[in-house]
Order: C-alpha cells, then structure tokens, then sequence
C-alpha cells in the first residue's frame, strides 16, 4: 500500500513539472491513422501480382499531375533520379552549366555534377530560397538552365527568375523536394517551369513507405522521352528506343502515396496551424519564417535563426525535445564540392545561415500540449 501512495505521488510529481517528449517526426504515428486502408490497398496489389508499373503507378501520376495543376507527371526511384533525368530529357551535360543554391540537400548540385554538368552556385535571401537579383551576374555562355530550390516548403520567387530564363533561353527545373503542395501566385509548385522534381522520401510531406519521386511537366514531347528514360528506353518489352535507366516508381509505393494523397491536404494544414503558433509565439526572441501574401508554404521544416543555436539545440534536447539543422554545412564548403573553387566567404547570406538555423518539429501529429511545450522551453531559453 505504501509504494502504491509513493508511486501515485511520484507520478503527480512528474506531471506538475511538465515534462513532455517531442520527437523531431513520428511516422509510426502518421501510419498508424491509415494503417486499415494502407493494408487493404497492399494486399489488393500483392494478389494482383503486378509489381513494376501498371495501372496503379499510371492512376497515382494522373492524380499527382492534378494536384500541381500540369498534365503530366511521371513517377521514378527517387528525388535524385527525377532531377538528374529532368536534366537529361534537356540534354544537359557535360561541358553545361546548371545554376543553384548552395545551402539546399546534397542532391540538388550532386545530381547536376553526376548528368556530367558544373553546378554554379548563387547566394539565398532572408527567406533560404534563392536571391532571383544574383542569378543573371552567374550566367556564362555554359549555362543551360536555373535550379531554384522551394527549400523548406517556400517558394521560391518564381516571377524573377522566370523572366531572367526567358530573357537568355535557359530551362527552369524546379527542385520542389520539400514543397509538394505549396503555391505562388495560385499556382502550385511542378507548374512554374520547364519541368518539377519532387522527392517522396519517407521524411517528406507525401511519403513513400522506401523511397521515390515525381517529375511533372506540360510539354508531352518531354513527358513521351521521361516514359523511356525511365524504364531502360524500352519502346515495348522488346524494343530500345535510347539508352536510358532503371528508375521507376514501386507499384506499392504509388498505391500507398495514393491513399495519402487523400491526407496531404489537411496534413498541411495541421503544418501550417503549427507554423502559425510558433510564429505568434516566438517571432520577439528569435527569427521566425513569414509568408507573402501571394505564397502559401507547406513547412516540411520550420526553421528559426538565432546566434544562440548550438546551447539552445542542446537546452531543447536536454528538454526531450529533438530538433534538427538544415543544413549545418553549405554545399560549396563540402568536400565534394572542392574542385568547383569556391571558399568561405563567397556566399554570406547562406553561409550566416547555416551558422544561425534551427528546425523544430512540425510533424501533422504533433499535439497542441507538444508545441506549447517547445515555445514554453525556447522562451525559457532565452
């Protein structure tokens, strides 16, 4: 009788100081809501038997390509084989030019340099996307195209960059990895430029259950060359049109994306309902993400800045709250990027960045009790 009073005491201790646990996803938990129908729909594919392409993988990219408003969109492996076969069905490679930002995900310059290209970097502005105003002193007679990335969900300002492609006849490839959904002007993000790359990543806002990816076009000529690039160039089972690759999108990975698909709208709402709490709650004490009145973000990450990131990093952790840095490293000061020439120095916004950033949980399933806690903690920080 005794333990029992001491253990009931002990437990309304714990609950009077607080302590939570927010993990930075929880993806078992996003699954678990949908795990009935995810399991229905598998089954139904397993007895099917039809496992490379078909019928679902063509439905699922019928509704991906409404959802960007384009028509079309082409399922792959993964985000890096949609950007590198985008650039390809360009005919871009060795000897060409492909202009970038320098503080996006590796795959962004590696899969320009993997298609034989030179990834040609160019500073970001306050909001991580990159500055449209710098981009035309990085063109050369090389260049053959613009990679703007929607990092963290944003858009980038498309309208600009638009303008300077058109102006020197240079191709616009989306890399839209972390922006499934997100708008600009009222247009979705795969149907700014010339072709859209998208990741499906388990850790992206529309995930695989593994791995995969999705290029979106309008121009059929470019969708007709992406159905054989994908699938080894294989007009038919017997006949090879041009060399191409093994990158197509799994059967199960498009019927499970498709019964998420049905979640992605109210997922970035619950995104957007938590950006809008740390913003109200923060943006005194530390530098917090705002949007346009013409953008609509989805926050696969939400990313504040502060001079005091590593301590309050650390503050958070040893509060069970798990927080990430996107990215600690810009791509020109990685190893990898060392004959490319570039220096400390050469890009100060992106640089000043990665130095200052912090990504907080923003997962659909976190809870109101787990983001107060966050805001509660970062303002005792401080």
């Amino acid at each position: 009788m005794g333990a029992k009073c001491i253990c009931l005491g002990f437990k309304r201790e714990y609950k009077k100081l607080n302590i939570m646990k927010v993990p930075y996803i929880d993806l078992g938990l996003q699954h678990a809501a949908i795990k009935d129908e995810l399991m229905y729909e598998i089954e139904k594919l397993i007895v099917s038997g039809q496992f490379i392409l078909g019928e679902n993988v063509s439905r699922f990219e019928e509704k991906f390509a409404s959802l960007c408003g384009v028509n079309y969109a082409i399922g792959v492996a993964n985000g890096t084989d949609a950007l590198m076969l985008a650039m390809k069905v360009l005919n871009i490679g060795i000897g060409d030019e492909v202009i970038t930002a320098p503080n996006s995900f590796l795959a962004s310059a590696s899969s320009i340099a993997l298609i034989g290209a030179k990834p040609v970097f160019v500073d970001v502005r306050d909001d991580f996307n990159i500055d449209p105003y710098k981009i035309e002193s990085a063109i050369t007679p090389k260049t053959r195209a613009i990679m703007p990335v929607h990092l963290t969900g944003k858009v980038a300002d498309m309208e600009p960059i638009m303008e300077i492609a058109n102006k020197h006849g240079l191709y616009v490839i989306e890399d839209a990895a972390q922006a499934v959904g997100a708008e600009y002007k009222n247009k979705k993000t795969g149907s700014l430029g010339t072709i859209g790359c998208f990741s499906l990543h388990p850790l992206k806002n529309l995930s695989a259950i593994g791995d995969g990816g999705m290029i979106t076009c309008n121009d059929e000529s470019i969708y007709r060359k992406l159905l054989l690039l994908r699938n080894h160039g294989l007009k038919n089972r017997d006949e090879c049109v041009l060399w191409g690759f093994n990158s197509r999108l799994d059967s199960i990975q498009s019927v499970i994306l498709e019964v998420k698909l049905k979640n992605l709208q109210k997922w970035t709402s619950r995104r957007r309902e938590i950006a809008q709490l740390y913003q109200s709650s923060l943006q005194d004490i530390v530098t917090v993400p705002h949007e346009k009145e013409h953008e609509k973000a989805v926050y696969h990450t939400f990313i504040i800045q502060t001079d005091h990131r590593d301590a309050l990093m650390e503050f958070l952790a040893n509060n069970n709250i798990d927080t990430k840095i996107h990215y600690p490293i810009p791509i020109h000061l990685q190893s990898a990027s060392k004959y490319l020439g570039y220096k400390n120095g050469d890009f100060p916004v992106a640089e000043k960045q990665s130095n200052r950033i912090l990504s907080l949980p923003i997962f659909p399933g976190l809870s109101n009790d787990q983001v107060n806690y966050v805001i509660e903690k970062i303002r005792e920080y401080y």
